[in-house]
């Protein structure tokens, strides 16, 4: 072999070795090769529609382009409590939205992997499939519950990841792939898929069996105070609440709107108005549910009070008049309610009658 000859078959194999040590360290996700496509279609999986809510609703919604099925659900339950979706693999989605607080947790605000706090309380998630306006978080800013799960992967108060990010991880673990195949038909992970499957999930977190539930049924008996507490409620010269959280007709007890229930004067957090735009929304939030509150506090989008005591002390005397107050909310801000002692006892009785302790223990909602 000449001189020359020997240059360049040592020049071809260098390359070659820089070629393949280049390939080892491409960044770009690799797709798995081992995972065959999914030749059978997922399990079509029917939510199991609580008599109450089948007397009372409509059927709950759910997008045309996300049917749910036994292997999307799965997923998602896997997802939302892997903390492999955060930037330094500590949090999950349970973190905040913990199963034995009926999905929240007991902070003022919530805090991300970096330390930071939001200025929200973290929202429970039940009953999200009958959320027929379709808006979530505190000020509406989501639409769909997929919409909703997209946010705090890239929030840098919360996750504090990138999607690409989260989306390599999942990819490269050496079950996700296969689970993803099982429920969408594909190995590849995207982002579009994983809240697809979160929001499955979510869609299967039903409360309805709380002691009301069982009275409206005519399986259980309310005690005396139970009973006058809810006539409080329903009393538009008493409580006054059924504007807002609705009645035995409505036993999602929330009317899924927003509103400015008169917690301020002026506004620091603007609530839907920040969203909108538009001045006529601003202190208006989400009117959360009043089901399995025992377990849910602390209260009000800030997390302001502690004790169901302080909200109905609040509502008897606390109430501050605002440009935006919903005109429901003007009798008691002008001079209040001013409930008794035994009135805001009774109307306690009946709140916690809303509490459905199976919703908190049930194993297809706990971590698998």
């Amino acid at each position: 072999m000449t001189t020359t000859n020997k240059l360049t078959f040592v020049i071809l194999i260098a390359l070659a070795v820089f070629y393949s040590c280049s390939k080892d360290k491409d960044p770009v996700t690799p797709t798995p090769i081992s995972t065959p496509p999914n030749n059978t279609s997922p399990t079509p999986y029917t939510l199991n529609i609580p008599t109450i809510f089948a007397q009372t609703l409509p059927a709950p919604f759910n997008p045309p382009n996300n049917p749910l099925t036994v292997e999307g659900i799965e997923l998602g339950r896997h997802l939302f409590y892997d903390p492999i979706l955060s930037g330094d693999g500590t949090q999950s989605c349970a973190t905040c939205h913990a199963p034995t607080l009926a999905f929240t947790d007991t902070n003022q605000f919530s805090t991300g992997i970096d330390g930071l706090k939001g200025n929200r309380n973290s929202m429970p998630i039940f009953n999200a499939a009958w959320n027929f306006n379709n808006k979530f978080f505190w000020d509406g800013r989501a639409l769909g519950l997929e919409g909703q799960a997209f946010g705090p992967v890239r929030n840098p108060i919360e996750m504090h990841n990138t999607w690409p990010n989260a989306v390599s991880s999942l990819q490269n673990h050496p079950t996700y792939p296969n689970m993803f195949n099982a429920a969408f038909g594909t190995p590849t992970v995207d982002s579009v898929l994983v809240v697809r499957a979160i929001s499955q999930f979510e869609r299967t977190l039903i409360s309805a069996n709380s002691k009301f539930d069982r009275y409206l049924l005519g399986m259980e008996a309310l005690t005396p105070q139970e009973a006058s507490g809810f006539n409080l409620f329903m009393d538009q010269q008493g409580g006054d609440c059924f504007h807002c959280h609705g009645s035995a007709g409505n036993p999602l007890w929330t009317d899924n709107d927003f509103h400015n229930n008169g917690l301020d004067a002026t506004f620091t957090d603007l609530g839907l108005g920040g969203v909108t735009g538009n001045p006529a929304d601003n202190g208006k939030f989400k009117t959360p549910s009043l089901r399995n509150l025992i377990f849910t506090a602390p209260y009000m989008h800030d997390g302001r009070f502690q004790t169901i005591d302080e909200v109905l002390d609040f509502y008897s005397t606390g109430v501050q008049m605002s440009s935006t107050i919903d005109p429901m909310m003007e009798h008691a801000a002008n001079g209040g309610v001013q409930l008794t002692a035994q009135e805001k006892a009774n109307l306690k009785a009946f709140l916690l009658s809303l509490t459905d302790n199976s919703f908190i223990t049930n194993p297809n909602f706990q971590a698998p």
